[in-house]
């Protein structure tokens, strides 16, 4: 077959039918410069142009409908802008009408009485009669001559393209009009062994099929060949970039497990590892030990014990002559490692010191000297660390917690903080689904801490409406009889919006009436506030010199009371489910029953109905980072969407999880034998790496 693979990257206005006009409106509505980016604008959904329906059989909820009969009656309505046209169209048996709102005068000219024609579009039912706005229609003897494929593609358009009659079935024709030039020279991509073991279709076939399918089984087929392709280049980008750091970026190796960690383990843990943090202290250790530099993802949900397993791993570098560092995003979090750490490393006879955006001038002058020095062997701070006056003496790892609320401009700077870069360790309390993990994060080896410290009682999670609010204040007054603590948060998802402001100031006058001083001390924490005020307001919570904490999302990471056993989320339905998970995380960290109550109002979306659902069914991170995976979508969950990240075109992360892993086994497979790929058998897929992977990919890379 001949190839000419240059020929899909002409620019698409020499293809019959575009010209310079329409080729400007593909580029800014679709993104389509060239023949490729046409072939891979792949169908959203397909529609059996071979069935057709009786308007007297017809249902408001059906999709899209194909009706044959005759336009019996025309007629303008209106005048001016809301001028439109109205044709009474019949099948014999039945009537409806065909509604025009636009292009209402070349409309008419092209409509015939009487004449056979096939009608197309979606039914609605007005003042008990159907109708279809801005149908497709042709007659009926075009139909059958123009019938390329029982299933039809639906292409995505833009009204603006409609108006320049690229609706799907225009830009269908393009693609009918592409396929005919270059079909025999599209190349194939992938290695004829690959091809053969997971009984894939050629790259011609499958494309061919994908745009006008000869059978269910074939688009079929074409479906999982291309959604293999997505996943099998991804993965391929991304473990030749884990081999290339193995191989260019050197670290210190950590071959001494000595006095301060073994100190630690044996005299200072006053609780046994779980068996999860066992195993990922062994992954770590083995890492550090290699020469090679680690690059590590740990998830554990919350209270999973990562901090404990932070700590080992700084002690594991001091043993060996170096110091760590340990950064948060957000000063509450760092300020929570800090003083969760720092009597622990003191009684190891170690120095650490918190650096964050507060720290006054003069202390922050003795933080750097010492650092310097190699007086200080742990640095604990925010983005303060990556500052350019912060300058180590022999910095060996380097922690990043919640890391991608990180640029990697960000991070990268902690890697010219030494003269080799630093190990390091990135945590996240976010949980992140398996399929995500693999793509996003695909170049770091990756470690879970699946297992909670023994003693933990699951938290009971209840969801309420409005009606249940006295009995749900009835109840919180129970448990502070109790001793315990309360947590109500309210959202606030853009602290500009006066509303969300309005909201949270109204509930917190509402708790003071119900749980009235002196009997009942209430703290407020929210956006506007001052540091020093919300840090004091923090502090009183901490210390139990107030029983609820009424706050937004501020407190969603980085308080840590483990007296606190009831969260109560205000409008529940206006969250995500990570952050809810996230929540509900500051309870349930003691040993006494916590609760979590999601406060909603009655009415409810099926997607708030569906994550209120799945949060009182399963406290599991990793199903409900599934859920949200499927509720919505890679880029808004990891925030890649902004970033460009896993544009994936026919591959779906929630639903093509065995294809996802198998494509990762199969590079890892080629690149074992073949790290180059200069192989014969597979020239093929080198070619097509390089063509789609010119530039540096540097996804989750955190250099």
């Amino acid at each position: 077959m001949p190839q000419n693979p240059h020929l899909l990257d002409t620019p698409i206005e020499f293809l019959k039918g575009v010209g310079p006009q329409r080729a400007d409106l593909l580029q800014k509505e679709l993104h389509i410069f060239r023949y490729r980016d046409l072939l891979e604008l792949y169908p959203f959904r397909y529609i059996d142009r071979t069935q057709f329906h009786k308007i007297s059989e017809l249902l408001s909820d059906l999709a899209d409908v194909q009706i044959v009969g005759k336009i019996t009656q025309i007629k303008e309505e209106g005048a001016g802008r809301k001028k439109r046209l109205k044709a009474i169209f019949e099948d014999g048996n039945s009537s409806m009408e065909l509604v025009w709102f636009k292009g209402v005068s070349w409309v008419k000219k092209s409509l015939k009485l009487q004449e056979q024609i096939v009608v197309f579009g979606k039914p609605t039912m007005y003042r008990n009669t159907y109708s279809i706005s801005h149908p497709e229609i042709e007659t009926l003897e075009n139909y059958k001559k123009s019938l390329l494929t029982a299933l039809q593609g639906v292409y995505p358009s833009t009204e603006k393209l409609t108006n320049r009659f690229l609706h799907s079935k225009g830009i269908a024709k393009l693609m009918h009009e592409l396929l005919g030039q270059i079909a025999e020279y599209i190349p194939e991509t992938l290695s004829l062994n690959i091809r053969k073991e997971y009984k894939l279709i050629s790259k011609r076939d499958a494309l061919l099929n994908v745009h006008f399918p000869k059978s269910e089984e074939l688009l079929r087929q074409a479906h999982r060949r291309l959604k293999f392709e997505e996943f099998f280049f991804i993965q391929l980008a991304l473990l030749k970039m884990k081999r290339h750091k193995k191989q260019v970026y050197k670290s210190y190796p950590f071959t001494d497990i000595g006095t301060h960690f073994n100190e630690f383990y044996k005299e200072q843990l006053s609780f046994e590892l779980t068996g999860a943090q066992k195993r990922v202290l062994k992954e770590i250790r083995m890492d550090v030990a290699s020469g090679k530099q680690m690059n590590r993802l740990v998830q554990g949900d919350v209270g999973s014990g990562k901090t404990i397993v932070a700590l080992m791993v700084m002690l594991m570098a001091k043993d060996n002559g170096f110091q760590s560092c340990l950064m948060a995003p957000t000063e509450i979090l760092a300020t929570q490692h800090y003083q969760g750490l720092k009597d622990m490393v003191e009684a190891l006879g170690m120095k650490m010191e918190l650096l964050t955006g507060s720290t006054k001038v003069a202390r922050r002058r003795e933080i750097h000297g010492a650092l310097e020095s190699g007086e200080l062997d742990i640095l604990v701070g925010t983005h303060a660390l990556l500052e350019d006056k912060v300058k180590y003496k022999n910095l060996g790892m380097a922690i990043i917690d919640e890391q991608h609320r990180f640029g990697v401009s960000q991070r990268s700077k902690m890697w010219k903080k030494n003269q080799k870069p630093p190990h390091i360790l990135v945590m996240t309390a976010t949980p992140i689904p398996r399929t995500l993990a693999m793509t996003v994060y695909g170049d770091l080896d990756i470690s879970i801490i699946d297992e909670l410290p023994p003693g933990r009682k699951p938290i009971t999670t209840l969801h309420r409406t409005d009606k249940h609010r006295l009995s749900m204040f009835h109840f919180l007054k129970q448990e502070i009889e109790k001793g315990r603590q309360i947590y109500i948060v309210y959202p606030l998802i853009d602290e500009s919006q006066t509303l969300d402001y309005k909201d949270l100031m109204d509930g917190y006058e509402s708790i003071c009436r119900h749980f009235p001083k002196p009997t009942y001390q209430v703290s407020v924490v929210h956006g506007r506030m001052k540091s020093e005020d919300k840090e004091m307001e923090m502090a009183r919570f901490v210390k139990g010199e107030t029983q609820i904490m009424v706050a937004t999302t501020v407190i969603e990471v980085g308080v840590n009371v483990p007296n606190a056993s009831v969260m109560v989320i205000e409008s529940s339905e206006r969250f995500g489910l990570s952050q809810l998970h996230q929540l509900r995380g500051r309870v349930g960290r003691g040993a006494e029953q916590s609760y979590c109550i999601l406060m909603s109002g009655q009415k409810l979306s099926s997607d708030a109905k569906f994550r209120l659902k799945t949060m009182v069914q399963t406290q599991n991170g990793f199903e409900i980072a599934d859920a949200d995976l499927k509720l919505r979508g890679p880029g808004d969950i990891m925030g890649t969407r902004q970033s460009g990240l896993l544009d994936l075109k026919l591959a779906d992360l929630s639903k093509d999880a065995k294809i996802l892993q198998y494509a990762r086994q199969v590079a890892q497979e080629i690149l074992a034998n073949d790290p180059e790929l200069t192989h014969d058998e597979n020239l093929a897929i080198c070619k097509e790496y390089m063509r789609a992977h010119h530039k540096s990919i540097r996804w989750s890379d955190i250099s």
